[in-house]
């Protein structure tokens, strides 16, 4: 009762490895346990999905091609309060000292258990879960669970309606477009989709989030551009 139907996305989480093998692995093994999880292998690629895709949790290899992890995670915690987990074949001391002082929240060394390092991530998940939730307008979504309320009542959403609502509040006050909605929630996953599509599940969200969804408060339509989430 009111999980997400065959939802299985419940967190994003973002691979930052150069090693292609394991970087491939580490992705395969994370969706498996039902994480939304993207890979890259370079800081900047890095960089370019802690600003766009807002992911949960980061697990940060410490030696990059074109940079450092430990640069990468101190600009990461400069303007993103999400957990870090570090993953080096470095195993001295001074590295451990030197994450920890940065504000890495955890430190692995390779060679790992794969089994720990899941652990590890759901602890740090699970520690982060108050920050997890986004409040706008009466509606509350719980990334950590995937749930939606509205004024504290859980409201039932499909998988698409759910990550169309969290890609609306995660850019509140920002106009959003048909193709970027698209981009988004559907190209992602390599799907074909209806050109209509967005407006459907847009109509959908307001007849279950609207006080009057034929006079929209919270879900309004830019018209000619796309969309915007009001505060």
């Amino acid at each position: 009762m009111g999980y997400l139907d065959g939802v299985e996305d419940l967190c994003k989480l973002l691979i930052v490895e150069d090693d292609t093998d394991l970087r491939e692995g580490l992705a395969f093994s994370l969706r498996s346990e039902g994480y939304d999880t993207q890979a890259v292998g370079t800081m900047y690629a890095a960089w370019q999905a802690v600003i766009k895709a807002y992911p949960d949790l980061v697990v940060l290899d410490c030696n990059l091609p074109d940079g450092s992890g430990f640069l990468l995670c101190e600009r990461i915690k400069k303007e993103k309060d999400l957990p870090i987990l570090m993953l080096t074949a470095r195993d001295t001391e001074m590295d451990e000292v030197q994450a920890l002082e940065l504000g890495m929240d955890d430190f692995m060394t390779k060679p790992f258990s794969l089994a720990v390092l899941k652990a590890r991530i759901k602890r740090l998940l699970q520690k982060a879960a108050p920050k997890l939730r986004l409040v706008s307008g009466g509606i509350t979504i719980d990334k950590g669970q995937c749930r939606v309320y509205k004024n504290e009542e859980e409201i039932f959403c499909s998988r698409i309606e759910y990550q169309i609502l969290l890609y609306l509040l995660e850019n509140a006050g920002r106009v959003l477009s048909r193709e970027q909605i698209l981009s988004h929630v559907w190209d992602s996953q390599g799907k074909f989709v209806e050109e209509n599509a967005v407006p459907v599940n847009i109509r959908r969200l307001r007849l279950k989030l609207e006080d009057d969804p034929k006079r929209p408060q919270r879900i309004k339509t830019v018209h000619g551009i796309g969309y915007v989430w009001k505060e």
